[in-house]
């Protein structure tokens, strides 16, 4: 297990960069797996920017993200679609077929979760995966109680996040909101992950990630097995470890 502390922000969303460019100069064929949020938005925006000045080739690396909103329009803004496109896919001119992540509606979610789970596997698996660090521990969609053996599957989001995205897309009450993600198991099979997490409001949830026994009440823990999981904190984050 390694933990890299950075001081401040510019210096967090530089290194959290570095770690994805890093990779596809060291692999050009590289799996690489996105997530959406406040933690990794800058991200993005910095290998945009890094790509824009100094550009690399990305012609055979693939992108996919670790999770998607079901139910909704694509293009509503809070889809991961979306907003992986906005933040990074389209300034990186990756083209659609080396950009993968389930669609946001379907007839049959559950032949979806199948399709996205043996697109990575051809691809050969997914050589780096990069998390963010939900307020409960929470990774993807796998909210606290998923079993550490989950594969792809549709799972239901926390009540909170239902009530806004049903406000901004108008969703009836009728209509069942979910998130389809790759399972725990999935994510643990990566072969190399970088955990992202910043901010006084993350010191908890890191404490008990790092420090706390390995339980599916905090999905995150499980981390703490991988053989080669990075966690890439701020001082704010860092302060209880």
């Amino acid at each position: 297990m390694k933990i890299t502390l950075v001081n401040d922000e510019n210096e967090f969303d530089t290194q959290a960069a570095w770690r994805v460019i890093g990779e596809i100069l060291h692999n050009p064929w590289a799996v690489i797996g996105l997530s959406t949020g406040r933690t990794t938005k800058n991200m993005h925006l910095r290998i945009a920017r890094i790509f824009q000045e100094y550009p690399f080739d990305l012609s055979n690396v693939t992108f996919f993200g670790l999770d998607e909103i079901t139910n909704v329009p694509r293009e509503y803004a809070g889809a991961c679609y979306t907003m992986l496109r906005t933040e990074l896919i389209d300034a990186l001119r990756i083209e659609d077929r080396n950009f993968i992540l389930p669609p946001t509606q379907s007839d049959n979610f559950d032949q979806e979760c199948i399709r996205f789970q043996k697109a990575l596997e051809y691809r050969g698996g997914i050589d780096l995966q990069i998390l963010g660090l939900g307020w409960n521990g929470h990774l993807g969609f796998n909210q606290p109680g998923t079993p550490f053996e989950s594969e792809t599957w549709v799972s239901q989001m926390d009540e909170v996040l239902e009530a806004r995205i049903r406000q901004e897309t108008q969703t009836p009450p009728d209509i069942q909101l979910g998130g389809l993600t790759l399972g725990i198991k999935n994510i643990m099979q990566a072969r190399k992950i970088v955990l992202v997490a910043k901010g006084e409001s993350k010191a908890e949830i890191v404490r008990a990630m790092l420090r706390g026994p390995v339980t599916p009440d905090i999905p995150a823990s499980v981390l703490q097995l991988h053989p080669n999981c990075e966690f890439l904190l701020d001082a704010a984050a860092a302060q209880y470890i």
